[in-house]
Formats: C-alpha cells, structure tokens, sequence
C-alpha cells in the first residue's frame, strides 16, 4: 500500500496497527518507519501513530485515551480545566485500574497513575474534536489528588500547600458529592483530609 492510499482509507488523524487490520490495510513494518523518518507519521507509542498534517485542532487529552485505556484524565490537569489551582498545567496525569505507566511524544507527556478498580469513578464524558475523552469530576479529581499526596498532607499546613483556589472551589464542589465520594477512599487519613476540605467548602 503506498502512503497516499493510507491517507485516504483512515480518514482520522490517529491510527493503530490493530485499525490498520480491521480495516483491511495491509502494512510491513518497514514502511511504517520510511514514514517515520520522512515526517509523514509520527509515532505517539509502539503500535499508534498519527498523520503530522493532521495535527491541528488534535488535543492531548483526546490522545490520551487512546494511548492507554480505560483511563480519566484528574488530579492537577482536571483542577486546572475546572480553574481549581492558580497554574497552568503542560503534562497530563490520568487514573487508571491498570498498571502505572506513562508516554512522551510530540503531543505532550502522559503519565497514568494506578488506582484501585473500585475508586475507578466519578469522572464524566467531554466531546474533543476528533475523539471523545473522560474528566475526573471536580469533587474527584480533588480527592485523586489528596489520594496519591497522601504521604506528604497530613494537616492544614500541608493542605495549604496545594495552592487550591477555595473562593472557586467554593463554588465548583458539590459538598453533599464530595462526601459521596470521599467515603469511598477507605483510609483514614483520607477521610481526615476530606473533613478538613469540607470544613472550608
């Protein structure tokens, strides 16, 4: 198959060598790497690439569920979106119920933190421009954070270090969702934290 037969059978800007099968393209190895290395493609993980004139409007959360699946996009990153925390945040920290592991490539850096499968929740669907992708909710993507820092907050000192914006969480959390959520975690150093926050909300 030559390149310009690829480009019109996958119309979208992301592909993977399992798509390359279900829709019948026949590839080698060989010619995935020529275009590689003349910047028709870009590799964004062993076995998933993406057209390099198909980039625009294609955003790295989009990227990320593809990458690495089931996954939701939380802690930092999610905060951020939602205006929780004052800093602009680059990279992209997702939850999943499967094995830490994290990519870099053009797109951004991706990093996939393992949480138990039945702390897997609370997050809602987003429509990117191309592919859809999952958000922690705010309650959630808080309580992620608090969850995998839990080493390093043990009082409202250490609360107060996470820079958290109250005047809008104030607004954003849903307090009666946050405690939901919150009695999930089954911790008690979880749940000290979490009565702290619900104090400020």
């Amino acid at each position: 198959m030559k390149y310009t037969e690829l480009q019109k059978k996958i119309q979208l800007p992301v592909f993977s060598r399992h798509d390359l099968k279900l829709w019948g393209a026949k590839l080698f190895g060989y010619q995935l790497s020529l275009w590689q290395k003349r910047g028709y493609l870009i590799k964004l993980k062993n076995g998933v690439y993406a057209f390099a004139d198909r980039l625009g409007g294609l955003s790295a959360e989009e990227v990320a569920g593809l990458l690495y699946s089931p996954c939701y996009l939380s802690l930092e990153k999610a905060l951020s979106y939602y205006g929780l925390i004052p800093e602009m945040v680059y990279g992209l920290t997702l939850v999943t119920p499967k094995t830490t592991r994290s990519f870099k490539n053009r797109l951004g850096n991706f990093s996939y933190r393992h949480i138990q499968a039945a702390l897997f929740f609370g997050y809602r669907q987003l429509k990117g421009k191309y592919f859809p992708y999952l958000i922690a909710a705010p309650e959630k993507a808080l309580l992620d954070l608090i969850y995998f820092k839990l080493d390093k907050i043990k009082d409202k000192n250490d609360l107060a270090e996470l820079r958290l914006n109250w005047p809008a969480l104030k607004k954003t959390m849903a307090k009666a969702k946050f405690k939901r959520y919150l009695a999930a975690y089954k911790h008690k150093g979880m749940k000290a934290i979490g009565n702290l926050i619900m104090e400020r909300l």
